[in-house]
């Protein structure tokens, strides 16, 4: 996901119960937290904010067999989700080390928008159906460079019958392609590619305001980001979205504002990692 879950170790340590000769335990999990106020919250390519700032934090445990489990959380946009303000995931996984170089990943991850539903949209008349997804991905790292597929075993973000398309959009799928280089030890530069391929189109030969039909489209990021001591890290990249006749002028669920979800930008990030 883009400007999520940038974090540094901090050691947790457990007292055990063994007699005061031996010294205690240490927990064999890392606990790691972070938090982030970037100028535009941007997901696989689109705007989650209406193109305003978010505030974001997150905590994840990792063991040393490869296990790791997370949360995060976002502000949202009620233009987007009907009804609702705040974005929060959760995630688990298994990553599975095969040398220096190479990484397998496994897992799921899912998004849930308290509040939220189509229902409560007042730019058109939708029966009740929630934005909350689940998705299952798999992905591979080699050295710095790295893939992963993610596919949704729900409805991509409530896309179906009841929200103006032609059918369910459980099977959606997302490709990402990601390059990380460490310029020097406090500069890293990236890169990113999506492709999000939505498996339903707008009902009835319905077209947006641009003419377009299917959701489906390309997503791109190129970025720069700086650590400093303590935790503290700044960032700014360029992010786009293809398929502008679909999401361009895109209207508000809740008002008759307007807004070009994809259009190419650049984000300010800042944070610090604990």
């Amino acid at each position: 996901m883009m400007l999520k879950k940038t974090a540094i170790t901090l050691a947790v340590a457990l007292s055990g119960a063994a007699p005061m000769t031996h010294a205690a335990d240490a927990s064999p999990f890392t606990l790691t937290a972070n938090v982030n106020l970037v100028s535009d919250y941007y997901f696989r390519g689109l705007s989650q904010t209406w193109h305003k700032p978010a505030l974001q934090g997150g905590a994840d445990v990792s063991h040393p067999s490869g296990l790791y489990a997370g949360v995060w959380s976002s502000n949202v946009s009620g233009n987007q989700f009907a009804g609702g303000s705040q974005e929060i995931d959760y995630y688990g996984g298994y990553n599975a080390k095969m040398n220096d170089d190479l990484t397998l990943t496994a897992g799921g991850y899912g998004y849930y928008y308290p509040g939220a539903n189509y229902s409560k949209a007042t730019s058109a008349v939708y029966e009740r159906q929630s934005y909350n997804t689940f998705e299952l991905n798999a992905g591979v790292t080699w050295k710095w460079l790295s893939g992963k597929y993610s596919y949704s075993l729900t409805d991509y973000f409530g896309i179906n019958q009841k929200t103006g398309y032609d059918g369910k959009s459980k099977g959606t799928g997302y490709l990402e392609l990601n390059a990380s280089y460490n310029v020097t030890d406090d500069i890293a530069i990236a890169a990113h590619a999506g492709w999000t391929h939505i498996t339903a189109k707008l009902a009835n030969g319905a077209t947006t305001v641009g003419g377009a039909s299917d959701p489906s489209y390309k997503d791109y990021k190129l970025g720069v980001t700086k650590s400093f001591k303590d935790g503290w890290n700044v960032g700014l990249a360029y992010v786009k979205a293809s398929n502008t006749a679909f999401y361009d002028k895109t209207a508000s669920a809740v008002g008759s504002d307007i807004s070009d979800l994809g259009e190419g930008r650049f984000v300010v990030s800042a944070g610090r990692s604990f």
